[in-house]
């Protein structure tokens, strides 16, 4: 499956069906993420019920501590 990920092109795994088979893999594994997917922010206990479909614009941001 094509999708837009952070605004660039990208083919998805078979397995990869909902957000959150989408964070199971590396680098999004174990990361604090905010997720848009097609414009709409997911709350995080919707990733495993949120499917991924052909054409997808999902935009990933993880939080950078500072000082």
């Amino acid at each position: 499956m094509q999708v837009r990920l952070n605004g660039k092109e990208t083919i998805l795994n078979e397995g990869c069906i909902t957000l959150a088979d989408l964070l199971a893999e590396p680098p999004w594994r174990d990361r604090k993420l905010l997720i848009e997917l097609n414009g709409t922010v997911v709350k995080k206990e919707d990733y495993p019920v949120i499917p991924l479909s052909e054409g997808d614009q999902i935009e990933l941001v993880h939080f950078v501590g500072g000082g």
